[in-house]
């Protein structure tokens, strides 16, 4: 009766399509000597592809591969369809299975971008296009521009709004990022030591020399080239101690980051220096800030109060200074996300009429406010 079915089917929806697919459901789990006698019956009613799915990611490859050597065998007439192959990622196998039936003689795979569908997902076409891709034809070939693989990703990402998990291959946001100190040295000297994919295959402008604590001076080197800064190894160094200090803090190191690490040591000495910060606040207690500046060699110590430990360390600073310093404008923002993310603050100041601006960046938001009402300060022509 199942096959009576099948074939009336075919026949019927021939009469209205030129192209006609039949899918075998829950092949991956059918009995082969079965499914062969279905897939004959499909093709001779018309049937242009006959879908081989793996409907509940079931199969291992190799018992996959062999359901399609057992099809491309036993069926006389499978040289007059295209034998397809529709995995699902149940138990994360879906694209060797795809592959191994590929390998096997299917000549389709249904795959989605992203590796998205019913469940765990379905095989994933980025994965397969690079898998055959990166084989140079010993496999076989598709007409797939993989340059556009990437601009793909992002698009159904934010349209679905579905992230793409970090270690995804091929498109997840680590998959050409390197962090240990060796491969990044590796890589550096010569992409392929770790890449097996050129990232500008599948529309990536470059790798990812990710910053941590475990990166090197080759790294931090090469990322400064990057943003333009040319460093001498005394300089070099000096940014590098100060690189690693926050990297023990944050997870990982971006190029903003670095940019405030070596403005310090570009823009040279400063009139007014912070040397010293303690605060006290939270619930039921008193806001209360101690601070010490360097003000050209001379040390400076004062403590206050205020509505919250930012504003008493601005009351602070200006009882060191004694100065009439009025603040505009105080703006916080992240630079990126997450709690251990860098907080940058900008701030304008008024003194005598005229207006300067300052910023900070660091990982506890009151310091960062304190340094950038001090770079304002350094500033003022007093």
């Amino acid at each position: 009766q199942v096959i009576d079915l099948c074939v009336a089917a075919v026949k019927l929806a021939k009469k209205r399509a030129d192209v006609v697919e039949f899918f075998c459901e829950d092949a991956g789990r059918a009995v082969n000597k079965f499914l062969a006698h279905m897939v004959e019956a499909v093709i001779a009613a018309g049937a242009d592809v006959v879908n081989i799915p793996d409907t509940t990611g079931y199969c291992t490859p190799w018992e996959f591969g062999e359901k399609i050597k057992y099809l491309m065998n036993n069926v006389k007439n499978v040289d007059k369809a295209i034998i397809s192959v529709h995995c699902h990622n149940d138990l994360g196998m879906a694209t060797a299975n795809s592959i191994s039936g590929v390998a096997n003689g299917a000549r389709q795979v249904e795959a989605t971008i992203n590796g998205l569908g019913e469940r765990a997902g379905n095989t994933s076409l980025e994965e397969v296009a690079m898998i055959i891709n990166s084989r140079k034809g010993a496999l076989c070939y598709t007409g797939i521009n993989t340059k556009k693989i990437y601009p793909t990703s992002r698009l159904v990402s934010r349209l679905m709004r579905m992230p793409v998990q970090a270690n995804k291959s091929i498109v997840g946001r680590n998959a050409f990022a390197h962090s240990s100190g060796i491969h990044q040295d590796g890589v550096l000297k010569h992409r392929e030591t770790y890449e097996i994919i050129n990232p500008r295959d599948v529309g990536i402008r470059e790798s990812s020399i990710i910053l941590t604590a475990r990166s090197g001076r080759a790294a931090l080197k090469h990322r400064m080239e990057k943003l333009g800064f040319e460093l001498k190894k005394e300089k070099l160094n000096n940014i590098y101690e100060k690189f690693l200090r926050l990297a023990d803090r944050k997870k990982d190191v971006n190029d903003d980051d670095l940019l405030i690490l070596v403005g310090g040591e570009v823009n040279g000495d400063k009139g007014i220096k912070l040397e010293l910060l303690e605060v006290v606040c939270g619930k039921n207690a008193i806001p209360m800030a101690m601070v010490r500046l360097n003000i050209n060699g001379q040390k400076y110590t004062e403590t206050a109060t205020g509505d919250g430990p930012i504003d008493a360390s601005f009351i602070a600073i200006k009882k060191i200074l004694n100065k009439k310093v009025r603040l505009e404008e105080f703006y916080m923002q992240a630079l990126t996300r997450g709690t251990s993310d860098l907080g940058k603050v900008h701030i304008q100041v008024d003194y005598k009429g005229k207006i300067y601006y300052g910023f900070g960046v660091d990982t506890d938001i009151v310091t960062s406010s304190v340094e950038a009402f001090i770079d304002a300060l350094n500033k003022i022509v007093w």
